[in-house]
């Protein structure tokens, strides 16, 4: 009986049968391995299931072993690269990152074709279920939900290479491998075909699926608006980000909103609730050795192998640019004229202060969103105590004085919700949110601002700043009182000015998604990215090394290189089907 296997190649276009079921992490997916699928197998309604688990299986990145380079997160490619964080740790450790934060990554850098391969083996594992689908003896109504599961996910993977490499393949249920015709090209634009993937999920998936993790009808459509806000077809996104607004419900049946407390939107104690539209989800001590956890994150915690969460590894240290964009006026708004990084508006560092030195934190006027952002010295660090400040950081000339605190667990949850059959401490049951009710918000307050009404975009982000204002949503002290000195308010003035409301909502996502892997993606989408990331480099420049000399340069670097590999793999007769992107 013949069994499918793996084609790491040009794409790395698997034909994936083969599902190793421990890789699985979604909620409704706790199984054990169980071998291969044949071809009889793959063809019945058990064996479709199993090769759409196995298409779920690959969201989070780690299509083959632990791959940071791969994290759906994109720590790395969205966050570092737009300014949110430094790749931290010390200069050696993970090197491929350095020229990809200073934007001189080359097509050869092994981070790219790592990212590349896993994307396209979760589109190569949709593709895979629908040619078992159109042979399997199942009901119109299974029929129907699968083929609507697996087109969804092919346009997800295929929308998160367009937004890194822009000129991509799209590829369908239609390629041959063993007829030898998969080495697709990139000229032609996927975007339509990206559509009609998310499109068809969204006419045909029901409401509710019964089984958290799975691809809904609310799902399709957050992913469909995404696709047209990325094109800025702000006309076709509106209505369904209106859709989701008024009627969408989550996977329990509860209507879409914000969580009262914005910190629970990363706990592993309380994920799944009424703000996450979609979300990898994670499992911890269940006997997959942590690859049913998020191995991708394993580097993003302190560095210090005592009394730390995850002892190791330093990686994705905020920015002090980031930091300085949580400071306030007396109204509590944001500094929107770029200030925050002038004078007495910049946020007091230890930068340089060692951890046995005294140190006061800033006292000033601050949004407190800032405290789940980023570990600050002398702000408690969820249940770890005061963050000591440089005892946790790796090397502060290589990364700063901060560190990273989203998706960090607390000390109450190590091994409970945390993996402790691996070498770390690190793999945890904290779920990542690809898209989350504040984004459909925000996306819906851009589309008033650019074809609207300006007051109802102000209407939207004031609803995200005021669930900030919440005192519940605070950093506390061990006594209750606030951590620092937190002043937030709403924009209650009227809207009257399209640039000054385009700027608001700009900066908004900035700070209510900071550290989340969307910064740089939303920069080139907006047009904005090389005056606010060049800007961003002069600042950082200014009181740190690393990125002395480094400048983003358009159009190369609004989106990656192709991988050398691929290109080299998409030859026929020395003719490559791939074609580089510009200036690489």
């Amino acid at each position: 009986m013949k069994s499918y296997k793996a084609i790491i190649g040009l794409l790395a276009m698997a034909v994936i049968a083969a599902m190793v079921l421990y890789a699985c992490r979604k909620s409704f997916l706790t199984r054990d391995p169980i071998g291969q699928l044949g071809d009889a197998d793959a063809a019945t309604k058990k064996g479709v299931e199993e090769l759409l688990i196995g298409a779920y299986a690959v969201l989070d990145g780690n299509y083959n072993g632990f791959n940071w380079q791969s994290s759906c997160t994109n720590w790395v490619y969205g966050s570092i690269a737009g300014g949110d964080a430094h790749k931290g740790s010390n200069a050696g450790d993970q090197a491929d990152v350095n020229p990809i934060e200073r934007y001189e990554g080359l097509p050869t850098n092994e981070y790219f074709n790592t990212k590349w391969k896993a994307v396209y083996d979760g589109v190569a594992r949709s593709n895979n279920v629908l040619k078992s689908l159109a042979l399997a003896d199942v009901s119109d109504e299974d029929r129907v939900r699968i083929r609507g599961e697996a087109r969804f996910l092919r346009g997800y993977y295929h929308l998160e290479a367009k937004k890194m490499w822009n000129n991509i393949p799209y590829v369908d249920e239609t390629i041959d491998y063993v007829n030898n015709n998969y080495k697709v090209g990139n000229t032609e634009d996927a975007w339509p075909r990206i559509e009609a993937d998310l499109k068809a999920a969204y006419d045909s998936l029901p409401e509710l699926m019964g089984q958290i993790g799975r691809a809904n009808k609310w799902v399709a459509a957050a992913f469909l608006a995404k696709a047209y806000m990325f094109q800025k077809k702000y006309a076709e996104a509106k209505p369904i980000l209106e859709s989701i607004i008024a009627s969408g419900v989550n996977p329990r049946g509860t209507r879409f909103g914000l969580e009262p407390r914005y910190q629970d939107n990363y706990n592993a104690e309380t994920k799944n609730g009424r703000e996450s539209i979609f979300a990898v989800q994670a499992s911890v001590n269940d006997g997959g050795g942590g690859n049913n956890a998020n191995p991708d994150q394993i580097l993003n915690f302190p560095h210090n192998p005592e009394n730390t969460p995850g002892g190791c590894c330093g990686f994705f240290q905020p920015t002090q640019e980031l930091v300085n964009s949580y400071r306030t006026d007396a109204n509590g708004l944001p500094l929107l004229d770029g200030s925050y990084n002038e004078g007495a508006n910049q946020v007091k560092s230890d930068q340089g202060i060692l951890a046995t030195d005294p140190f006061t934190p800033d006292a000033g006027r601050l949004d407190p969103r800032l405290d789940w952002v980023a570990g600050r010295r002398g702000i408690p660090y969820l249940d770890w105590g005061n963050h000591p400040g440089a005892s946790w950081i790796r090397d502060q000339g290589n990364g700063g004085p901060y560190s990273p605190k989203k998706n960090v667990y607390y000390k109450s949850q190590e091994k409970v919700l945390t993996d402790g059959s691996s070498w770390t401490n690190g793999l945890t049951a904290i779920n990542y949110i690809l898209v989350r009710y504040a984004d459909v918000l925000l996306w819906a307050a851009e589309c008033e601002v650019e074809i609207g009404s300006l007051e109802k975009a102000r209407e939207y982000v004031n609803m995200v700043r005021e669930r900030a204002m919440d005192d519940q949503s605070w950093v506390k002290k061990p006594d209750g009182t606030p951590a620092a000195n937190y002043v937030i308010g709403t924009y209650d003035a009227a809207w009257t000015d399209q640039a000054a409301a385009r700027r608001a909502v700009h900066f908004e996502r900035k700070l209510e998604l900071a550290m989340e892997g969307h910064r740089f993606f939303d920069l080139v989408r907006w047009g904005e990215a090389s005056s606010t990331l060049n800007a961003y480099i002069a600042y950082e420049t200014s009181i740190m090394s690393l990125l002395r000399g480094a400048q983003f340069r358009e159009p190369k670097n609004l989106y990656y290189p192709i991988p050398q590999r691929q290109i080299d793999l998409s030859a026929t007769n020395g003719v490559s089907a791939l074609e580089q992107n510009p200036d690489y």
